[in-house]
């Protein structure tokens, strides 16, 4: 029976892992939500981590929002009472994981093994079976036993070459007791296109709708959806009143939101709505400028290095900031959002755009450098937020700035220094730091 909340019930779930990053968990994950939603279940869907972009396509999918489970930047309180919520009125939360199974930080924290834990949710592995045969036996094996409080109930085969290749996996899996719930074809259809963050917006693949239709009916043919239900365990309701969240940036908070500016986590926007703040959303690359009524707008991460022409000819927005931080308006921007606060973006052809100019800092991706990883901030601006925050950090363009005081003193995950990250001149503040609640 599942659990009951307030007048609802909980949804049952299942956390979707794979061995390695790029077995095909997103595209799978996709397919699912889509075939289950058309059969009338009502599906929740959660990413695991801090990624802004499965979320989307996920979202898109299931008809319903994302939200993101972070095992490392988020307590245990908070995961369960987010969990708890995403699953309330559904017939399944559909969580899915990141990277490898029981890859995490530098201090082999925040897996999707550890999520799934927590959560008490049964583990599906998607394994990519290209080049392989009966190894996939003691692969899967090795992961269904490598932790005893991680529950691999069942497996799906991906980018299986033939049906001869298909009955000697399902043969060697036998002998692992985990059962196959089904076995994906090779299909170049099934790819999402990638670019230097990941994978692009759900609004710039063509034929979305037809990817994802492709997706479902994938799914709804290869895997038996009615087993992979039954192995769904019950999500619990939360053992503890979650951690308050992060205060609001001002009581009227004006949010750049568009292709440019499309990393926002859902949880912080829910929290800050729950704490009697007004929200209003406005598009730079619309040259919308941010209400004349916030008193703080906040400029989120993004892609401005692929609109940087359109953004400097925004001259509504442009103005708009300065009328705000006139009013004494706090101005917040991070990662992309911080790019657009400095004087010049630079792209990738090596072409200098002007943005708001209101932090000196020059931002360049002609000459990309991955940054990526956890980071533990003490942050030293006008942030309403505790000292002591977690976030990540992950981009390829650098900055160049003046000598300025920084907005946050930083660690890696495992607590090793890292430079000073960002800028703040009086009220106007930003970083490469997306952050994600209290530490």
């Amino acid at each position: 029976m599942w659990a009951k909340r307030g007048g609802m019930f909980l949804a049952k779930g299942i956390v979707i892992g794979a061995p390695r990053s790029g077995s095909g968990k997103t595209v799978i994950t996709l397919g699912l939500l889509a075939a289950l939603r058309r059969r009338g279940t009502v599906v929740a869907p959660a990413k695991t981590g801090p990624d802004y972009i499965d979320p989307a396509f996920l979202g898109r999918a299931a008809l319903r929002d994302a939200v993101n489970l972070d095992p490392w930047s988020m307590s245990p309180a908070r995961l369960k009472s987010l969990a708890a919520m995403q699953a309330t009125g559904a017939d399944l939360l559909l969580v899915e994981g990141v990277m490898g199974l029981f890859d995490g930080a530098v201090d082999n924290t925040g897996s999707t093994a550890d999520l799934a834990e927590l959560l008490e949710l049964p583990v599906v592995l998607v394994v990519d079976s290209e080049r392989q045969s009966q190894s996939v036996a003691p692969l899967v094996a090795g992961f269904a036993n490598w932790r005893p409080g991680v529950r691999v109930a069942g497996v799906i085969l991906n980018r299986v070459a033939t049906t001869k290749h298909e009955r000697m996996l399902v043969e060697a899996l036998s002998a692992t007791g985990v059962p196959c719930l089904g076995a994906i074809p090779r299909d170049a259809a099934l790819v999402v296109p990638e670019r230097h963050l990941g994978l692009v917006l759900p609004g710039e693949v063509s034929a979305f709708e037809a990817f994802i239709d492709h997706a479902a009916e994938t799914a709804g043919s290869y895997i038996d959806l009615d087993r992979l239900l039954s192995l769904a365990a019950p999500v619990a309701e939360a053992d503890a009143a979650p951690p308050q969240p992060l205060r609001p940036l001002g009581q009227h908070i004006a949010i750049a939101r568009d292709d440019a500016f499309a990393f926002l986590y859902p949880h912080l926007l829910d929290g800050w709505r729950a704490m009697g703040a007004e929200l209003s959303f406005f598009s730079p690359l619309a040259d919308e400028a941010p209400s004349a009524h916030c008193t703080a707008v906040f400029l989120p991460g993004g892609y401005p290095e692929l609109h940087g022409a359109k953004l400097a000819a925004a001259s509504a927005f442009k103005a708009g900031l300065i009328a705000a931080r006139g009013r004494d308006a706090l101005i917040y921007g991070e990662c992309g959002g911080f790019m657009v606060l400095g004087d010049t973006l630079v792209d990738k052809s090596g072409q200098g755009h002007a943005m708001t100019g209101l932090l000196p800092v020059t931002t360049r991706i002609d000459r990309p450098k991955r940054i990526l990883g956890y980071r533990r901030l003490v942050h030293g601006g006008d942030l309403p937020w505790p000292g002591r925050l977690h976030g990540h950090e992950f981009h390829y363009s650098s900055a160049k700035q003046s000598r300025l005081p920084p907005l946050f003193a930083a660690t890696d995950a495992r607590g090793d220094a890292l430079p000073p990250m960002g800028a703040v001149i009086g009220r106007v503040m930003g970083s490469y730091a997306h952050v994600v609640d209290a530490a």
